[in-house]
């Protein structure tokens, strides 16, 4: 039990480190803004890649959430721990990101349908790596409010509650659109399975 909770909730304490740095942040200062990206950017990338699949849309969403961030600041309660709320703007920053990369792998899948070159065989094509590209194509099908819900949930394995709060909605809200997620994955997954079967 106790594992459990610690694995859950590995959130930052406040301290007054973090409110000064908060401070300095909300009046401007750069170097409190180079702080903030040492200590976070790790984290933030990690929740990007994961959302977009992709390292180049990852980048640009992390390089638009800490340019946003002196402005945004200003909306950020201590009650939520920074980094949470870093996540919470890339949520929000995600969309334009997550239209792009769906636009790159559809271009990607249409070449991936061309005819293979003479010198390649069907055996060279991993059942794994087929499975992959259709659950990273069956989450570019679904809205981007409940692949967040999914990627925070499944992904980041977060509770529903915490996903919740970055989002900024009730938990039964986050909880009936991973409900709906996983039953769209689940209807996209079977229906490639049958695709594959004929």
């Amino acid at each position: 039990m106790r594992a459990a909770v610690l694995r859950i909730v590995p959130r930052e304490q406040p301290d007054d480190e973090t409110a000064e740095l908060i401070h300095r942040l909300g009046n401007g200062d750069d170097g409190a803004l180079r702080e903030v990206y040492r200590r976070h950017h790790e984290r933030v990338r990690l929740f990007a890649n994961r959302l977009v699949n992709d390292v180049a849309a990852a980048e640009d969403l992390v390089h638009d959430v800490f340019v946003a961030l002196p402005r945004a600041i200003r909306r950020f309660r201590r009650e939520v721990p920074l980094r949470q709320f870093l996540v919470g703007m890339a949520v929000n920053h995600a969309r334009h990101h997550v239209r792009a990369a769906v636009r790159r792998r559809r271009a990607q899948e249409s070449l991936a349908r061309q005819p293979l070159p003479p010198t390649a065989t069907p055996d060279l094509l991993v059942e794994k790596e087929e499975l992959g590209r259709a659950l990273i194509a069956a989450l570019d099908r679904l809205p981007l409010d409940q692949r967040v819900a999914f990627v925070l949930c499944e992904v980041e394995e977060r509770t529903s509650r915490d996903a919740a709060r970055i989002v900024g909605i009730k938990d039964e809200n986050m909880r009936g659109r991973l409900r709906r997620a996983r039953q769209t994955l689940r209807g996209f997954l079977a229906d490639w399975q049958a695709e594959e079967q004929t």
